[in-house]
């Protein structure tokens, strides 16, 4: 038994001439008075075998010879039909069609011939017993003739009729070949499209050219015969802040590239709050993508989040005047590019970072310099012109008052130990051995060490020996540096009798610690200072937010005139904290 993958249309139309015949066989005998048991049980058996076939039919199964056996049972009911329905003087002397049209299918003009001859010698060999002949030949040739003539006839209307068939069959075929040449070459298209999305965008990290990629290849991938991509508005919005705006689009009018979007409400909340795509009926009806004039006149829209992991970086909005076209094969191929744009905005935005990163770096060696520059001029070069000019006058003081010469001999050489402590303490500051080789706790003990020999600064350390043990090494250098930094400003500027610098992790909150430097200093008006400070020529409260940024804390700095000023940094010790602290829950 054989399976095709089509259809056997030969077989259905043979199964319902059967059907048409057994019928008409059933009811010429039943009006003619002769429905015998002997008829009856022929039609039975012709019945269960077109059920069986039709079953066959069902299940688009054939037998072997399948064509030779249903011929040869059509041919056998037929004799039968012919020898117990009275031969031709009974009711059915036309029982030959009942095998002839299903042959004439099967075999067209010259097996419904072959058909014909064989039921002429079978109806005739029973003639002399079927129905008496009284010596007459005119039956033989009866019979003779109209199995010939109707086999011709049905051979002929068969031929013709399969013609047909298989004409529109294969007209049918060539349009579901073609069909599938359309889908496979729009297919083709998509992933060529698909391919040059991900090629550009892996090709570029130029962040402009990776939004008008993402626009231009959906559009491209998604184009068919008829060109209803071209009418379809897109846009890419990115969060500034806390507002979503128009990183590139297409189709939008200038005064929809100004619209700025809270994202908190409508399909855009929905897409970024599920981190799923979003497709609705009528975009002017929302909350938020009715400020977009554009999509006034859209009736089905899309909104896909670009996002990755916790961080969002907005939406994909696709809008189309058709209320259909969101189809789910578009949806999956635009969700597809969605998922390559944000792999690639990504990388952008941290190419973008690691060159703000090199900026920085490159800004604070030349600070660094020019900090160290000021440092030495302030500091040691003064001293060592000072010593210089108390060396010419006690030379000049030696021969006319020896006691005078010894007190400025005294003199300088304070000045000069005074010179090498500040020396030793800048040489401190820009390679801390003792953080490198005992940890934070003896560098912050280091420093409050050296502002009391070489400044004469009150600096007291508080700091938890456990907490520092859980700090990387890392953020245990920073935080060395945030000290230094912090002590330092406040040496300078406070005039502070005391400087207190505190370590501890906070009680309320899990996983963060708190490093604060407090003074009782003079303090300052932070709005002032912060104010003016692109014409100051320090960078210190700079250089607090930069490396408080270098451990993600969280700088906060707290001051008033008179009252002193106190500098606290919260530094997260895990992922999860960091999440708590900038997202405040």
């Amino acid at each position: 038994m054989r399976t095709s993958d089509a259809p056997f249309l030969a077989d259905w139309f043979a199964i319902s001439l059967r059907w048409l015949s057994l019928l008409g066989l059933t009811l010429s005998l039943s009006l003619a008075g002769q429905f015998t048991l002997e008829t009856g049980c022929v039609l039975l058996i012709s019945t269960i075998w077109n059920v069986f076939v039709s079953i066959l039919a069902i299940l688009n199964k054939r037998l072997p010879a399948h064509r030779a056996i249903n011929v040869s049972i059509d041919l056998a009911v037929a004799a039968g039909i012919f020898w117990f329905g009275g031969g031709l003087r009974g009711p059915v002397a036309w029982s030959g069609l009942f095998v002839l049209l299903p042959a004439g299918i099967y075999y067209e003009l010259k097996g419904c011939l072959v058909v014909a001859f064989l039921l002429s010698g079978i109806q005739i060999a029973m003639m002399p017993w079927a129905s008496p002949l009284n010596g007459s030949y005119l039956p033989f040739l009866w019979t003779f003739g109209f199995n010939l003539a109707a086999g011709v006839i049905i051979g002929l209307l068969s031929r013709e009729l399969i013609r047909r068939l298989r004409s529109r069959r294969n007209n049918l075929i060539l349009q579901r070949q073609e069909g599938e040449r359309i889908s496979q070459k729009m297919e083709r298209e998509r992933q060529r499209a698909i391919y040059e999305l991900t090629a550009t965008l892996s090709a570029t990290l130029n962040y402009q050219v990776v939004l008008d990629s993402a626009l231009d290849l959906s559009v491209k991938a998604l184009n068919d015969q008829s060109n209803c991509a071209d009418k379809m508005i897109s846009a890419v919005l990115l969060f500034n802040g806390d507002f979503l705006e128009i990183g590139s689009s297409r189709r939008l009018t200038p005064a929809d590239q100004r619209v700025r979007l809270p994202g908190i409400a409508g399909v855009t909340a929905q897409a970024l709050q599920s981190g799923s795509p979003v497709q609705i009926a009528s975009p002017a009806e929302d909350s938020e993508l009715c400020r977009l004039i554009a999509l006034r006149a859209c009736q089905s829209a899309l909104a896909l989040p670009l996002r990755s992991g916790i961080n969002a970086y907005g939406l994909l909005v696709f809008a189309h005047p058709d209320p259909d076209y969101f189809i789910p094969p578009r949806c999956e191929v635009l969700e597809m590019i969605s998922h390559q744009a944000v792999v690639a905005i990504k990388n952008a935005r941290l190419y973008q970072d690691l060159e703000q990163e090199k900026k920085r770096i490159v800004e604070a060696q030349e600070e660094a310099s020019k900090k160290l520059a000021r440092d030495l001029h302030d500091g040691p070069t003064q001293s060592v012109s000072s010593l210089a000019m108390r060396a010419s006058y006690a030379r000049k003081m030696l021969d006319r008052d020896p006691r005078v010469t010894a007190d400025e001999l005294f003199r300088m050489e304070e000045l000069a130990r005074r010179t090498t402590q500040e020396i030793r303490h800048m040489l401190f500051t820009l390679r801390p051995l003792v953080l490198e080789s005992e940890g934070l706790l003896a560098g912050l003990n280091a420093i409050a060490e050296k502002m009391k020999e070489t400044y004469d600064q009150n600096v007291v350390i508080d700091a938890d020996p456990k907490l520092i043990s859980e700090l990387e090494i890392n953020k245990q250098t920073v935080i060395f540096y945030l000290v230094e930094e912090a002590v330092t400003n406040a040496r300078k500027h406070a005039r502070a009798s005391r400087i207190g610098v505190y370590l501890k992790n906070l009680p309320q909150e899990e996983g963060i610690a708190l490093l604060e430097i407090q003074d009782d200093g003079v303090g300052f008006d932070i709005a002032a200072v912060n104010g003016s400070y692109e014409h100051r020529g320090s960078l210190g409260m700079v250089n607090l937010r930069e490396r408080t940024e270098l451990v993600n804390g969280l700088l906060n700095i707290k001051s008033a005139p008179g009252k002193g000023t106190r500098v606290q940094v919260y530094i997260p010790l895990t992922g999860q904290a960091a999440d708590r602290l900038h997202h405040g829950h």
